[in-house]
Formats: structure tokens, sequence, C-alpha cells
């Protein structure tokens, strides 16, 4: 067996059409309007939130007298009053390697605002087994004997069921994918795998708050407090409300905006 910890790789995220935009700024009388955002996904939540309110400039509405001026000024302040609809526009996509399936079952929970798309252990068939060794597993030799030894034999067992019906010989890939998916009934929660992850931002800063928080699963935490550390400089003011302490050897991440 190989012993892993979550990865997290940041593959795309969302990108401003500037031609499109410009037209409608060109539409609305904005022409010049401009935003010193340091990312697309900030421009466009700001440019979602000022069109609800024409305020783009002062005398758009006439309600309206004098604009935040600024990204992070302006972002600062949706993020203040819990207008969160504005940050669902931009999304991030992110491949999570790694991770086992206890994380997974537990990822799926929050579906709202997210996409998902999951290594599937009916086409994948395993002839090797890893897993993420939570600490109280690896602070204790009896507890790490039992965890590894049972690893190792669910491990053998693949191996043995794949020679026992020849798979390897086997031309049918109907067939293979048939027995493929009977093997992995032996494979455990605790086994690593790969997940495709999506998100808009008012879903990423929810899972965020509640999967650091110390109360949540020990993994689930140790891979979103990676995603805060891939994504806090690069988005600074969608996310520079948070701060971070550590709890139990992992960052809990918290603001006191919670659920915007």
């Amino acid at each position: 067996m190989k012993f892993v910890k979550p990865k997290v790789f940041l593959v795309g995220e969302t990108r401003i059409v500037e031609q499109g935009l410009q037209d409608y700024l060109d539409h609305v009388g904005v022409t010049k309007w401009k935003t010193d955002a340091p990312s697309d996904s900030e421009k466009l939540a700001e440019v979602m939130g000022r069109l609800c309110y024409r305020s783009f400039e002062p005398g758009m509405n006439p309600n309206v007298t004098r604009v935040r001026e600024g990204n992070q000024t302006y972002l600062g302040n949706i993020i203040n009053v819990g207008h969160g609809s504005v940050v669902e526009h931009p999304v991030m996509n992110f491949i999570f390697a790694d991770v086992s399936r206890v994380v997974t079952h537990e990822l799926v929970r929050h579906r709202a605002g997210t996409a998902m798309s999951q290594e599937s252990l009916r086409f994948v068939r395993l002839d090797s087994l890893s897993a993420y060794t939570p600490m109280c597993i690896e602070e204790n030799e009896e507890g790490m004997s039992i965890f590894v030894k049972t690893f190792e034999h669910l491990e053998k067992l693949q191996t043995e069921l794949a020679e026992v019906y020849d798979i390897d010989n086997e031309k049918k890939f109907a067939v293979k994918k048939k027995l493929t998916s009977a093997f992995r009934r032996l494979a455990p929660i605790g086994l690593a795998t790969t997940i495709g992850w999506s998100c808009n931002f008012r879903t990423l800063r929810h899972v965020l708050e509640n999967r650091t928080d110390p109360h949540a699963e020990e993994e689930i935490r140790f891979l979103f407090a990676e995603v805060y550390n891939l994504v806090k400089e690069r988005y600074p003011n969608l996310l520079g409300d948070y701060e971070v302490e550590m709890v139990d050897g992992l960052p809990w991440v918290k603001t006191a905006h919670r659920k915007i």
C-alpha cells in the first residue's frame, strides 16, 4: 500500500469576455468604467453587483449620488451586507487527487453551486491501494499496524481476484468492466481516489467555513485548508475577510461574515 495526502490542483477559472462586457458598458452609457479587480472572477462579481443598482457611477440611478470606488471596497461591502448571490457568478475548477472516498462521500453533500466528476472504479481496476492516514492512527503503533495490515490484505485480495478471473487475458471490455465493478466491493472507503470539483465563490466560502471547522472530518479539513492556501492570494477581495486559527494541528479558516 501507499500512504498519501490530498493534493489540490486549480485547473480552471472564470474569464471575462472583454468585448461583451465593453458592449454592455457602452449600452448603459458608462463606456469609460474601469475597475482595479485583481482577477476576472472578482471583476465579474463587481459587475453583477453594480448592475443590480445601476451603481457604476453616480447619476445612472437618480437615487444614487455616490458610489463605492475600487473592487476591494465594493466586494468588501458585498460580503459585509451578505449580498451573496453576486458571488455565485464566478467559478473555479479543481481536481482533488489522493482523496479518500470518505472525503468524496462528504463532498457530494455540497450540491448547490457545484459540479463533480469522480474516477470510476467500474472502469479503473485496482492493482494497488493508497490511503490517507488519520493522525490518531498514525500516533498509535498498534493502531497503525492494524490499519496497514488491513489495507495490505485488501490489496492482496484485488490481485487474487484478478488472477482467479484471469482478467488480464479477457478480450471483451464489457466483461472487464463487470469484473472490475465486482472487485471494487472489497475496496475500503478509505481508498484514495480522484475527483473533479467545480464551484462558485459563494459555495466555496460555505464549504471552507464548514469543512475546516474543528468539528469536521480530519482529511476533509486538510483538503480544504490546502484549497484555501491555493486561492487566498489569487482572489484577495473575495476571500480577504478570512483568518486562520490552528486547531488540533490543522487550519481553521473562519470569518465574521458566514453564509453570505
